[in-house]
């Protein structure tokens, strides 16, 4: 390449994550003035990460944001090579040779611990092996032990809400979604009637949307209970509900179903507050049989204390949905405790020096929950990627550039090492695809699960 046709090229710049902080990081790359040509690299072989692995199927609305990210993965500067594991078919010093800088977004996936008594006993599930399952990830196994007639939800987020809602549903309501047969089969075999979902504090700290709390109360499979004496505020949530609308919104609803009469719905879900888990409690076989909780109470400025007072759940599931972690990404420093790559404002740190300036890993950054955790709304992650990407073209001047940015040269070597990598026309065969099971029977879509056949699909003339 000559030295004039080298100045001349796109920025070559390779996203590791093809969730909605990897597409919005292309999309804010594509909208800046700067020439530019993305490769976007997935693990999985179709795109959209969380809104396909970690969305509940009765969620179509928040499934509609792939209509935005199909509009940036049509663009002719981004490329989609999917079906590729980093760190195994590619690694940084690879992706170094092709391209100028380097954007991970790998997200999070898998379950924060809770280091109570007999949390890893037979019968204690993490949220996020659970929503792996009902959203058909080809990477877990195929069935659920869904023998328990009473469980527990430990947590009161979204996800707390997406798998209490799934266990109380019935197999034949969640039918007309995209679940493939294996989960609809295990769904129907489901023996949960009592779903209780705990809180160590009070309705005015749930972390809840006020949309996806009052979801719940719409089945006509699922009464929703709220105990009156869990309705309680003190001095700091009452200034959380005057400064948050969305809290008061939740703070309301609850306190309407409180004091609602109780109707005779099949399946009942109880929300309790006030009450922080301590140890699950198992038999001698070692399975589930019940919860512990310690009775809570506020202390004045929206937390809570305990008060050692203590009550046995029967129960034979336990889910714990306190929050996703992400996992150590490889030839990058990584937080173990908070489950991040250190950075400033993207970049990646080295170390931080305080007798001197901080250090970058040069041309190489971080956005979405890999870079700020697993916090706030999929929407959030357009504001991380616009702050990295600000980054990475104030730095793109001082690049060691790319020894073959050639869009080619990357293809070459994953042919070369055999890797059966997936494109985005694929997507579109693998999505039509989908489309066509699902029509016979009314639905959107079918989900193909097997990796090997989302391939199979993928590719022209195979299926």
């Amino acid at each position: 390449m000559t030295e004039q046709s080298e100045a001349a090229r796109p920025l070559r710049i390779a996203i590791v994550g093809a969730g909605p902080a990897g597409i919005y990081a292309a999309d804010a790359l594509m909208k800046s003035d700067t020439d530019v040509s993305i490769d976007l690299y997935e693990r999985m072989p179709a795109p959209f990460g969380l809104i396909r692995y970690g969305v509940a199927p009765d969620h179509p609305r928040i499934k509609g944001i792939i209509t935005a990210l199909h509009k940036v993965l049509d663009k002719e500067q981004v490329r989609l090579l999917g079906n590729i594991d980093y760190g195994t078919d590619i690694t940084l010093d690879d992706l170094r040779r092709f391209y100028d800088a380097v954007i991970f977004s790998t997200g999070a996936n898998a379950d924060r611990a809770l280091t109570i008594p007999g949390i890893e006993l037979d019968g204690s599930y993490g949220a996020a092996d659970f929503v792996s399952w009902y959203d058909g990830h080809p990477d877990v196994p195929r069935s659920w032990p869904l023998e328990a007639e009473k469980v527990a939800v430990l947590g009161v987020g979204n996800v707390a809400l997406d798998i209490a809602r799934v266990l109380a549903k019935t197999g034949d309501e969640l039918l007309p979604t995209e679940i493939p047969p294996n989960v609809y089969a295990g769904l129907k075999q489901n023996k949960a009637v009592e779903v209780h979902v705990f809180g160590r504090r009070g309705p005015a700290q749930a972390k809840f949307t006020p949309l996806e709390l009052r979801e719940l109360d719409h089945s006509p499979t699922i009464e929703v209970i709220v105990d009156p004496q869990d309705i309680d505020y003190d001095e700091g949530s009452e200034a959380a509900r005057r400064h948050s609308k969305q809290v008061d919104m939740v703070a309301n609803t609850l306190e309407q179903w409180a004091i609602r009469d109780q109707g005779d719905r099949p399946h009942k879900l109880f929300l309790h507050f006030f009450e922080a888990p301590t140890e699950v409690v198992g038999d001698a076989d070692g399975k589930v049989v019940g919860l512990r909780t310690e009775r809570t109470q506020l202390d004045g400025t929206g937390n809570v204390k305990g008060t050692g007072e203590y009550r046995d759940w029967e129960v034979q599931a336990v889910y714990r949905a306190v929050g996703y972690l992400s996992q150590n990404v490889t030839q990058l420093p990584f937080d173990d405790q908070a489950g991040t790559v250190p950075n400033e404002a993207g970049r990646v740190l080295i170390d931080e020096n305080a007798d001197g300036p901080a250090r970058y890993l040069p041309g190489t950054y971080v956005t979405g929950w890999i870079k700020r955790g697993p916090v706030g709304l999929i929407g959030h992650t357009k504001g991380d990627a616009n702050e990295t990407v600000a980054c990475l073209l104030d730095d793109s001047k001082n690049f060691p550039r790319a020894e073959n940015p050639d869009p080619a040269a990357v293809v070459e070597f994953l042919e070369g090492k055999g890797v059966p990598y997936t494109t985005w026309q694929g997507w579109y065969r693998l999505d039509a695809h989908e489309r066509s099971l699902g029509e016979p029977e009314g639905r959107e879509r079918v989900k193909v699960v097997e990796r090997e056949d989302m391939l199979r699909a993928s590719e022209p003339n195979k299926v």
